[in-house]
């Protein structure tokens, strides 16, 4: 009897271990799977804006692995498309500014992973109000570290322009985006990953702090959904035009990599 028990105690926590190790997998920014990500910041509420106008950003992420040159790497794309207040029209909408990120997978550090590499930021918006006009360079880092309870991480990215419209604002940006992770059961997750920007041009930062709920979804042929949405409030500004709250929602899909057979 006492053997049947420890066995089913072995077995339940060896399940659990899988489990949160999966959650985490579907979480960590550098797995290195095929990522497809459909994510929305919603602003229902700026700070210190007359009219009290709302804004909406789509973003079409994705996250391919590669070994190119026999450096582990992940290329990350971000293409907005967004809606935003046109003063005096009231909103256009459209394509904002492409990221491209190529982060090299560095050797680890213990239970730490980093990934840091280039970043490029090309003008596609297809309005002003949509993006800066702006060619941008500069680079971007990860670090991950899992944890039995959760997931611990940061991402660090700095852009600056060097060329586009002279009419328009230089770009001078440091964000800051910590990743926290509590697992729970049968794959939810309590979530905060709200991004500190940074504008180091004119001084216009801001703070944000989130705290959201989500659900890791496993599918068929080893593909992975991650549904979540995360309510995320600031609580540090300097000048006006920030998020007093905005809404972080996404679907991710993970899929896994086909290796050839011998």
């Amino acid at each position: 009897m006492k053997a049947w028990l420890i066995a089913t105690i072995l077995c339940a926590g060896t399940a659990a271990a899988q489990e949160h190790s999966d959650v985490n997998e579907a979480n960590n920014p550098l797995t290195p799977k095929i990522t497809i990500n459909l994510q929305d910041y919603y602003v229902p509420s700026f700070i210190d804006t007359p009219g009290h106008p709302k804004a909406n950003q789509f973003l079409l992420r994705g996250l391919i692995p590669s070994d190119l040159g026999g450096a582990p790497q992940l290329f990350r794309f971000t293409l907005p498309i967004a809606t935003s207040p046109d003063v005096p029209t009231g909103y256009v909408t459209g394509l904002g500014d492409l990221t491209l990120m190529d982060l090299f997978i560095l050797p680890k550090k213990g239970d730490i992973t980093f990934g840091a590499g280039p970043l490029v930021v090309l003008p596609t918006a297809t309005d002003t109000s949509l993006g800066s006009g702006k060619w941008q360079v500069g680079a971007a880092g990860v670090a991950v570290v899992p944890q039995e309870w959760g997931l611990l991480g940061g991402l660090l990215t700095y852009q600056t322009s060097f060329a586009g419209k002279e009419d328009r604002e230089d770009v001078n940006l440091l964000t800051v985006q910590p990743i926290v992770n509590f697992n729970l059961k049968d794959g939810w997750y309590v979530r905060s990953s709200a991004t500190w920007n940074f504008n180091l041009e004119n001084g216009s930062s801001y703070i944000p702090v989130g705290l959201g709920l989500g659900k890791v979804v496993p599918l068929e042929s080893g593909i992975t959904m991650n549904a979540f949405v995360e309510p995320q409030y600031t609580v540090w500004h300097d000048g006006p035009g920030a998020p007093r709250w905005q809404i972080f929602a996404g679907l991710n899909f993970q899929f896994p990599i086909r290796k050839p057979s011998q």
